[in-house]
């Protein structure tokens, strides 16, 4: 995992999500990797219907949390269903991972959602965010000038986090956002 940009995650369509899935998650969430959630041995399953798959991916997204924006693909190694699509969609997550938003176009959007919807006040106290930007690392991550940064929580965060992820297309990759004293 230390040496791969994105992971690809196997489960088994008979069995679910078992407790060495979870371990891989963990390290691939530990280590900022992306990732894409593969469901292998589509073809043992009767009942293919969108509704079955709609549960499945529900199942996945919700063991999975907080992070629930990555790709899951339902997939069969025996008769070789979607396997190529596999590693199309792990080149889309590589490149999702490296991408990268300018200040000004950050700002530019950001900025008017923070207005509309600031950070509530604390202890009396109004918080009041400057700018964002991204910062230059090999992942995702994005800081936010603040007059109180000690006092954003994190569903203000996760706010955040799925306004970038409405805007630009980080699927499958982990975002990080700090608040930094302006």
């Amino acid at each position: 995992i230390e040496n791969s940009d994105v992971c690809v995650l196997m489960l088994d369509a008979t069995r679910g999500i078992e407790s060495q899935d979870m371990n891989i998650f963990s390290l691939v969430q530990k280590n900022k990797k992306g990732l894409v959630v593969c469901v292998n041995k589509w073809d043992l399953i009767e009942d293919k219907s969108q509704k079955v798959i709609d549960s499945y991916t529900t199942a996945i997204r919700e063991r999975l949390a907080p992070f629930t924006d990555f790709p899951i693909l339902f997939i069969s190694a025996l008769t070789k269903q979607r396997i190529l699509k596999v590693l199309e969609t792990a080149k889309d997550v590589y490149e999702n991972r490296q991408r990268r938003v300018p200040t000004a176009k950050l700002n530019e959007i950001m900025l008017p959602i923070i207005e509309n919807y600031p950070p509530p006040a604390t202890k009396g106290k109004y918080i009041k965010i400057k700018y964002v930007m991204q910062l230059p690392t090999p992942t995702p991550q994005f800081a936010c000038f603040v007059n109180l940064p000690q006092y954003i929580k994190d569903p203000y965060r996760r706010f955040l986090e799925n306004k970038i992820r409405e805007e630009w297309d980080f699927s499958g990759v982990p975002i990080q956002i700090y608040f930094r004293q302006k």
